[in-house]
């Protein structure tokens, strides 16, 4: 049997067709030569198009037939938007008017396809991802050129009002998030600096090791006014802290002065190992430094907390003549570097908790996301800008490593907070 060529087979199939179906096939042909992608486009708005006139049937009647009881009537079309593959492309819709003068009649199929949520959400996605307002054009889908003439909100001023809304959506939501019914194993608190501009964020780990946003605060600096505010702010929308929770920090005094304030002195602390290190090191040659570093990660390796006390500040008594810098950077806070091995939690969890790596994870979301933007206008914007990254950062959270062991150390915890005796005992009555 012989096979013709494509373009004549398409030609003998079309001349075998009504003329309506003819010129149907003709555009799709055509559409198909711009893509897949511009020929789904063609037949979905072909199909759109078939949807709103059936319910316009349905809602007033069939075409050429009198009905005295019908509610509705036809009234038309008329210029309308559908939002298409982050943009907003042009279609005649039909419309319908109610019998009793009462007004139009909204059509469910086309309200559906009109609503601008998910072109926002789109703008919002691509935003974040690090396309600018000006090349946001050029990331649409190819939907083929005639439905591109018409395409409409994907200018420069256009994308940027529509994200504008979209994180200021972002921002009253998380800072809106209602926490009476979350119970908090660990909370972590850190600065995250935008150019000039500060934002104090908080991030909770619940019981069962899931990881939530909590909310923000924005300020000129890092201070305690701002981190007392945050906290503030989370007690009055429900968080409940009389079970006793955890704080992780950076070694940050502002933060540590907020925490106390608000959630009293016998809140347990957990200094961040890692900034702690860190800062040592910074006072010490860099002959000295590797020394140094094996004795201090031994010292917070060991299981026994009085031992590991011992190891550390005799450390800082060996350091107090040569570089008293980093004795006394050693000394301050020394005990709260090992929180969790007085709570008697080890392991997995403990190698977690003992650095700010969580929430300095979700901090790297935000920069990444906001990686584009040259200049901060406002503390609005940076409140905005940091919402919508740490929201995004929450669609990427797994729960943390060693979540299994948060039951043991929410017990330890009650027991600390309920215990009427100096937290240096209260390693003992966890082992008892």
């Amino acid at each position: 049997m012989e096979k013709l060529p494509a373009e004549q087979a398409v030609t003998s199939v079309e001349r075998a067709l009504p003329p309506a179906v003819q010129e149907a096939l003709g555009e799709l042909v055509g559409a198909a030569q711009e893509g897949l992608m511009a020929l789904s486009v063609g037949v979905g708005l072909g199909v759109l198009a078939e949807l709103m006139e059936e319910e316009v049937t349905e809602v007033v009647g069939p075409k050429g037939r009198h009905d005295p009881e019908r509610s509705a009537v036809r009234h038309g079309h008329e210029p309308g938007e559908v939002t298409l593959g982050g943009r907003r492309v042009g279609i005649e819709r039909p419309r319908a008017r109610a019998t009793d003068g009462s007004g139009e009649v909204e059509l469910s199929v086309y309200r559906h396809f009109a609503d601008r949520d998910p072109l926002s959400r789109i703008v919002l996605e691509r935003m974040l991802a690090g396309v600018s307002c000006r090349r946001y054009g050029r990331t649409g889908e190819p939907v083929g050129a005639e439905v591109d003439e018409l395409a409409r909100g994907t200018s420069k001023s256009a994308i940027s009002r529509t994200f504008i809304e979209r994180t200021r959506q972002a921002l009253g939501e998380l800072m809106a998030r209602r926490l009476h019914d979350v119970r908090l194993a660990v909370l972590m608190l850190d600065g995250i600096e935008l150019k000039g501009r500060t934002n104090v964020v908080a991030l909770g780990i619940s019981t069962d090791g899931v990881k939530i946003p909590l909310g923000l605060w924005e300020g000129s600096t890092e201070n305690a006014t701002v981190a007392t505010a945050l906290l503030s702010d989370l007690v009055e929308r429900g968080l409940d802290t009389t079970q006793g929770v955890l704080v992780v920090l950076d070694g940050s005094k502002a933060l540590r002065k907020a925490v106390r304030d608000v959630f009293g002195e016998r809140c347990p602390v957990q200094r961040c190992i890692r900034h702690k290190e860190r800062n040592v090191l910074d006072h010490l040659p860099e002959r000295d430094r590797a020394g140094v570093r094996r004795r201090l990660r031994a010292a917070w390796d060991d299981k026994d907390y009085h031992r590991a006390i011992d190891r550390l500040q005799q450390l800082a008594d060996e350091l107090e003549r040569s570089h008293p810098g980093a004795a006394a950077s050693l000394r301050e806070g020394l005990a709260e570097t090992l929180t969790l091995t007085r709570l008697g939690i080890d392991g997995q969890l403990k190698r977690t908790l003992a650095s700010t790596n969580p929430i300095e994870s979700m901090i790297e979301c935000v920069r990444r996301s906001a990686r584009n933007v040259k200049r901060w206008s406002s503390g609005e914007m940076a409140m905005r800008w940091t919402a919508a990254g740490m929201l995004e950062a929450e669609r990427q959270f797994r729960r943390i490593i060693g979540y299994q062991q948060l039951a043991k150390l929410a017990v330890a915890i009650e027991r600390e907070v309920a215990a009427e005796v100096p937290t240096e005992e209260v390693s003992t009555l966890v082992t008892a």
